[in-house]
This record gives C-alpha cells, sequence and structure tokens, in this order.
C-alpha cells in the first residue's frame, strides 16, 4: 500500500486495528471475472474505465495497482489474517495479501497462494496450513463481518476512529488528522 498506515504507527502512539470484511463472499473459488461480479449484481458498467479510474487514484495516492479484470473470493485469507494478527504479524501478512491480489492479480482463495503469503509475511508455513485446514478463525471472522454490517461498512478500506470514519484510501494527511482530533501523541 502506500506506507501510510506504518508511518502513522512509527510517529504516533497507536495501535490499528484490522478487521475482516464481507468483500463478495459469494464468489466461487476459482473466482469471477469483475463484468460478470457487477452483471449479477446488475450494475452495468465498462470495467476498462472502472480500472483506468482506479488506477489513476491509486497512483496519486502512491498505491501499487495491477490491471485486475478478476475477483477471488477472499474468506479464507481473512482467516489467515486474523491469525497472522494474533502471530505479531498481521500488518506484514495484509500487505502481502493485498499486492499478491490487487497487484499480481493472484487467487487469494487457494491455499498454495496463502501458504506462500504466509511464508513470505514471516510466518511458520506449517502453522498457517493447520490454521487453514481447521478454520481456526472462521468464528473471528464471522465476528467482524457482523461488526461491519452493524457499523454499516459497505466498502473497504474504511478507517474508524471515535465517531469518525473514512471511507477508501486515505493519504496519509487525512489519516493524520483524524487520529490527532482524537489525541493521538507523537512518539
Amino acid at each position: 500500500m502506500t506506507g501510510s498506515i506504518e508511518k502513522l504507527e512509527k510517529n504516533y502512539d497507536i495501535r490499528i486495528k484490522w478487521r475482516a470484511f464481507p468483500l463478495h463472499p459469494d464468489t466461487p473459488e476459482q473466482g469471477r471475472t469483475l463484468e460478470d461480479l457487477f452483471k449479477h449484481k446488475k450494475i452495468a458498467f465498462d470495467v476498462n474505465k472502472m480500472m483506468a479510474n482506479l488506477r489513476e487514484n491509486a497512483e496519486k495516492l502512491g498505491l501499487a495497482l495491477g490491471d485486475r479484470k478478476m475477483t477471488y473470493n477472499s474468506r479464507l485469507a481473512q482467516e489467515v489474517g486474523l491469525w497472522a494478527e494474533t502471530k505479531g504479524h498481521g500488518h506484514p501478512f495484509h500487505m502481502e495479501a493485498f499486492k499478491a491480489y490487487f497487484v499480481e492479480g493472484k487467487n487469494i482463495a487457494q491455499k498454495d497462494v496463502l501458504l506462500n503469503l504466509i511464508e513470505s509475511s514471516g510466518l511458520d508455513r506449517e502453522e498457517g496450513k493447520a490454521v487453514i485446514e481447521t478454520r481456526e478463525f472462521s468464528d473471528a471472522v464471522d465476528s467482524d463481518w457482523e461488526l461491519s454490517r452493524t457499523k454499516g461498512v459497505t466498502a473497504v478500506p474504511s478507517f474508524f476512529i471515535g465517531l469518525d470514519r473514512l471511507v477508501g484510501a486515505q493519504s496519509y494527511e487525512n489519516l493524520e488528522k483524524l487520529i490527532v482530533k482524537y489525541g493521538a501523541k507523537p512518539i
């Protein structure tokens, strides 16, 4: 991503809590084209135009974004992400998953892809494999999904602090204004 979160954590006495979100949970494991996804939702649009707009906005924020044509089910990756949080490797895992999905176009529903992400984010591959096989963090993802419904989250990323929220990719300056408003102190 942009490094904004890392920079905030480095410069301020804050802790970021990642939450899982039901991003197209009905997507099959093999994925579906973006065109099919939006047709299924009865939304007419031009995929190429949408991706060009997204790339332009991503570039302004310093975000890498590949030429996505597919969407994949992120449920299992979210379970692994919550496990990674318990191991102190949540942020590295989320960044690796972001890059794999949005930049490289990898199917993060596939176990072998997840195992490689586990390893590349500094986690134990075999322990991660057990987490995937047992679905140990399935209930935790369900709880996060319910929380997102309760809070009215409809898009990611969404940043919450106090009564305020920011939706969508944000600049460091916007995030900094928000945390300072709520009393975040520089380190």
